[in-house]
Formats: C-alpha cells, sequence, structure tokens
C-alpha cells in the first residue's frame, strides 16, 4: 500500500525528510481496526516528530495523526464498528501514523464520523478537539468556577488549530466568557468569526490588555504555543487560585511565580491515554461521538482552511513547511491517495 514516510529525522529541506513509499498492508487484531484513509490532517507534532524521531533500524517512520476513512477490517476483540462505517480519530503517538493508504488504530479512541459534513472537514477535528476538550473540561474544570475571578478564559494561540476549536467548545457548552490571541487583522478576525468574546494581541504586553477589558482577572488560562515567552504575563493576569494549562513544550518554564496566587498547572497531551492504555481510554471514542453530534446540530464547525489534494509526500511537505513558518490559520487537510 502506499504511505508517506522517512528513515532519519531532520529537516525538511532535505530530499529524504518526506518520501512516497510502498509498505505491507496491515492486518487488525484485538481492538483494532483497519480503516481505509480518504483524508488526513497535519498538526504540529508531526512535525516535532519528524525533527526529532528517526524510524526504528531497518523500518520506515509514517506520521499523521489525524485521520478519515471507512472500516475495511475489524479484529477479533472489537465490536464498536463494522465493516463499510466511517470513522475519524487521531490515533497512538506511539504507533505508526495515518499518512497511508490502510491504517491500524485500536477502536476505543475512534469516533464515528460526522453525518453533515465532509471527510476533509472531518479530517480537521480529532486531534484538537481531543486536546481543547481533555483541557478545558478534564484539565481545567473550566465548569467549575474560580471564587472571585471572572468566569473566563484566556486561550492564548486562539487562530491555531487547537485555539480554533477550544473556542467554539467553551462557547457551546459552557457560559464562560471567551479571551482569544491573536495578532494579525486576518486571524483576529477568525477568531471572532468562531465565537471569541474579545480578542488581544499576544505581541504586545498581555496583562495590560486584559485589565483594560473591565472584566476582572480570567479564572483560567490556556496557553498553547509560546508559553515560555508568555509566562510573566500570565502570572500577572491570572486570578487568585485560577488554573493555568499549556499544551506546547518549553525548554525551561518558571512557574514559581505562580505559588503566590496558588494557580494550579495542568499539562495536557492527547496522546497519554493512548500510550499508557489507561482505563478510562475509550473516553476519547465517546469525547469524539460527542464533537460529532455538536457538528451534525450546528453548535460548532470544522476549523479546515486549507485542502491539498492528492496525499502524497511532496503535498506533505508544503503542509509541514506551513505549519512550521508559525502563520497557520485553523487546519490543514490533505485528501486522497
Amino acid at each position: 500500500m502506499k504511505a508517506i514516510g522517512y528513515k532519519q529525522a531532520g529537516a525538511l529541506d532535505r530530499t529524504e525528510a518526506l518520501v512516497d513509499i510502498e509498505v505491507e498492508k496491515p492486518t487488525p487484531t484485538g481492538h483494532d481496526i483497519l480503516v481505509k484513509v480518504s483524508a488526513i490532517s497535519v498538526n504540529p507534532v508531526d512535525y516535532k516528530i519528524r525533527k526529532n524521531v528517526s524510524a526504528a533500524e531497518g523500518d520506515w517512520k509514517v506520521l499523521g495523526w489525524d485521520a478519515v476513512g471507512t472500516v475495511e477490517a475489524v479484529g477479533d476483540k472489537a465490536s464498536a464498528f463494522k465493516v463499510g462505517d466511517q470513522v475519524f480519530y487521531a490515533g497512538s503517538l506511539i504507533r505508526q501514523g495515518a499518512n497511508s493508504e490502510y491504517h491500524l488504530v485500536d477502536e476505543r479512541i475512534v469516533g464515528t464520523k460526522p453525518k453533515s459534513i465532509s471527510d476533509t472537514e472531518a479530517a480537521a477535528l480529532p486531534l484538537t478537539a481531543i486536546t481543547a476538550w481533555e483541557m478545558m473540561f478534564d484539565r481545567l474544570n473550566i465548569r467549575k468556577s474560580v471564587p472571585g475571578a471572572a468566569n473566563a478564559i484566556l486561550i492564548i494561540g486562539g487562530a491555531g488549530g487547537v485555539g480554533s476549536i477550544a473556542i467554539q467548545l467553551a462557547r457551546a457548552l459552557t457560559d464562560v466568557t471567551v479571551i482569544a490571541t491573536a495578532s494579525r487583522p486576518e486571524t483576529q478576525a477568525w477568531v471572532k468569526e468562531l465565537g471569541a468574546h474579545h480578542v488581544v494581541d499576544h505581541t504586545k504586553p498581555l496583562a495590560k490588555q486584559i485589565e483594560a477589558l473591565g472584566i476582572g482577572a480570567p479564572a483560567f488560562v490556556f496557553s498553547t504555543n509560546e508559553t515560555h515567552t508568555q509566562i510573566a504575563e500570565i502570572i500577572e493576569l491570572i486570578a487568585p487560585q485560577g488554573r493555568f494549562g499549556l499544551i506546547d513544550d518549553p525548554a525551561a518554564l518558571d512557574v514559581v511565580g505562580f505559588k503566590r496566587k496558588s494557580v494550579s498547572i495542568h499539562w495536557e497531551l492527547m496522546f497519554t491515554r493512548s500510550i499508557y492504555g489507561t482505563a478510562d481510554i475509550d473516553e476519547q471514542g465517546k469525547l469524539l461521538n460527542e464533537v460529532a453530534a455538536l457538528i451534525d446540530s450546528g453548535k460548532i464547525k470544522t476549523t479546515v482552511t486549507e485542502v491539498i489534494r492528492p496525499i502524497n509526500a511532496e503535498n506533505l511537505r508544503k503542509a509541514h513547511a506551513t505549519l512550521e513558518s508559525g502563520k497557520a490559520k485553523g487546519k490543514i487537510v490533505l485528501e486522497g491517495f
């Protein structure tokens, strides 16, 4: 079957960074299902892995942790889906990714694809929706207010893939005031369109901008990128006893300033459940089904902003380059082998 992979980790400007390959079609066992992939989306985790993690000796490394497709076969312990079902999911970081014609995935982290949208629109959703959902509802618990704080969440990097869906989920499922950061006119317009109540510029001091809104110190801060450059501002602007969450990977982060305010700190990696096979691994499948219901009821929408056809190494390199530039808005999706 066709796939896109690489052998050695490194920069994108190498001819061998991502190449078209042929690999053996896998067979599902246990809880796995085999999915015929129709569309994939690209996330920062893809280029981070490509730059830092080489393939096992004698093997290819295949990336891709967002996929939509049709169930082709099921393992002996799989019971949630049948052949012909349309599904969407983000997969597992410790397994081969979905940049391939066929892909194995544990059915417990898979959802039924939303019926009202296309495959390309659905492919933009799983990884970012799971990340945003788990951060806001499992980690930060934004449905539980902080005494004396503004019932508000500041989402840093609001126009990115995670920020774009986090804004919508917060608006659809809570009464929390949403403040999003964006620095360019087009990204500021984008986050407003998605439902942000207020927009501030992350290239300027955040604390003063939040104070100027006149709503008080926000109870929650969700940082999606460049956390190390914003940490002092976050410490200043967040409410006492607030909750702070991040998803990026700063080499160092001085969080001592949070102690005076008794701020809790939460990290989110949506792959934790699948990496460790946690007792609640099936929560991700349930979560995706709830996201699908929100899509089909018109309460949230896809965050895809660019579709590239077909799925091949050349087009995947283009998508990686856009993400690495830091100027992506919403999600980039590739469709069709």
